[in-house]
């Protein structure tokens, strides 16, 4: 039965020039792979090991990318390996089957949203009037799911996002501060229920995940052995679980080892 590994990407898996975290001397740092390009301009990378990596790990379970971004900037990407057969976007509101969405899953997230939460509006509301565009740049909804904002992390103040947190909580949201992009998110809009999907639909006995951020948790807690790496959201409140295992490495060589650990696991006679 074939082996399912649920990644997030980004900050998991790829990396911006910011989050590389090179901290080693320039002449040792590793060879990089540009996997994305916005506006003519690289925007995201993995080491060259990590491309062969995955490359590998497309020949020996079923991957799937799964990540907040929406269908559009997932599709910016291209990872090496072959054709990635599922992909989730928008943090579970979309399910990809050969690079087209699935829309009866679809339906059945958007009707979920409306029983059990409060609606993109309101949050969208209170966002524009609780913000301040001193350290806001951009508001944004995605695929009209949910809302995030860029903003001036040096400029954002301290208990900001706690407060917005709360005031989520009560209406069935939940928040989200990764590098400069403050997201809410309705809680039942999940990764974990659209892997759980993926799972059913190829048979896998076996679930492997990975993801840095708060909402990459649930996913983790859904598979049979996850990673998260020595960044983001879940290392600095220290996040864990039993399954769970808590990588030292830090940027893009987090992401080298992930994948190493995806492989040792699928594949264990390697």
């Amino acid at each position: 039965m074939p082996v399912l590994v649920a990644s997030d990407l980004d900050r998991t898996l790829i990396y911006s020039a910011a989050a590389l975290g090179l901290t080693m001397p320039d002449e040792r740092a590793p060879r990089l792979l540009c996997v994305e390009v916005y506006e003519g301009k690289p925007l995201s990378y993995m080491t060259e090991t990590a491309a062969g990596l995955l490359t590998d790990l497309g020949g020996t379970a079923v991957f799937v990318p799964t990540t907040t971004r929406t269908r559009e900037q997932y599709q910016r990407i291209s990872l090496p390996g072959p054709p990635p057969p599922y992909a989730i976007c928008a943090n579970g509101g979309h399910l990809l089957v050969d690079g087209v969405s699935d829309p009866d899953w679809h339906a059945r997230v958007t009707a979920r949203l409306a029983d059990e939460c409060a609606s993109l509006d309101e949050i969208r509301d209170h966002l524009m009037s609780a913000a301040d565009p001193v350290w806001v740049r951009k508001q944004r909804v995605a695929e009209d799911l949910f809302a995030y904002l860029v903003v001036e992390r040096e400029l954002l103040p301290e208990d900001w996002v706690k407060e917005l947190a709360v005031w989520a909580e009560n209406r069935g949201w939940t928040v989200s501060l990764q590098g400069r992009k403050i997201y809410t998110v309705p809680k039942p809009l999940t990764k974990s229920a659209a892997v759980r999907e993926v799972a059913r639909r190829t048979g896998a006995e076996l679930t492997l995940a990975a993801g840095d951020s708060l909402l990459d948790a649930d996913l983790l807690l859904a598979v049979d052995r996850g990673w998260r790496p020595g960044h983001g959201e879940l290392a600095d409140s220290g996040w864990t679980a039993p399954a769970i295992s808590a990588l030292p490495e830090r940027g893009v060589l987090a992401g080298e080892r992930i994948l190493r650990e995806f492989l040792r696991a699928a594949n264990p006679a390697r």
